[in-house]
């Protein structure tokens, strides 16, 4: 059963959040064949994040990893198809998985290591997005307090 959720009445009382919703609408249309490779996606610091996937018979050229603003593609090709299978349960011709990344996440490095790719992410907030502190000016300098002159007696 497939319930698709209607995001109109946020869209009235929130700006910028397009995306987020979009995200969501996404996330409903997840095929069930979508489950190959196998991976793992683990927070590894506190800004910092690794997908590790199962790519066995995969080499380094048959591996592409394409970052693109807000988006992780990983596809693996291999050109072999050549026999008749009676069964295949070992990796296809290919594959193509997709990671939606949050806004300013990097890629910052990917290894293949007896057949686990391994993609290491860090989210950089530039210094303009960071939270800092306002000072609050005070008034000017206070004014010393009013004094009513009193007529000079003359002694």
């Amino acid at each position: 059963m497939r319930t698709n959720l209607d995001f109109t009445p946020l869209f009235r009382s929130s700006i910028g959040f397009d995306r987020i919703f979009n995200m969501l609408e996404n996330a409903s249309r997840v095929t069930a064949i979508d489950n190959w490779p196998p991976y793992d996606i683990a927070k590894t610091g506190e800004d910092a994040y690794r997908i590790t996937m199962a790519v066995a018979g995969f080499s380094r050229d048959q591996l592409t990893i394409t970052h693109q603003p807000n988006l992780l593609v990983v596809r693996g090709s291999s050109g072999d198809d050549d026999g008749q299978y009676l069964y295949r349960g070992i990796a296809g011709p290919g594959f193509e998985r997709r990671f939606e990344l949050a806004d300013h996440v990097k890629v910052v490095g990917a290894s293949l290591d007896n057949g686990l790719l391994n993609i290491d992410l860090k989210r950089e907030l530039p210094e303009e997005m960071k939270p800092r502190r306002i000072a609050i000016a005070g008034s000017t300098a206070k004014a010393a307090p009013r004094q009513i002159e009193a007529e000079k007696n003359a002694a």
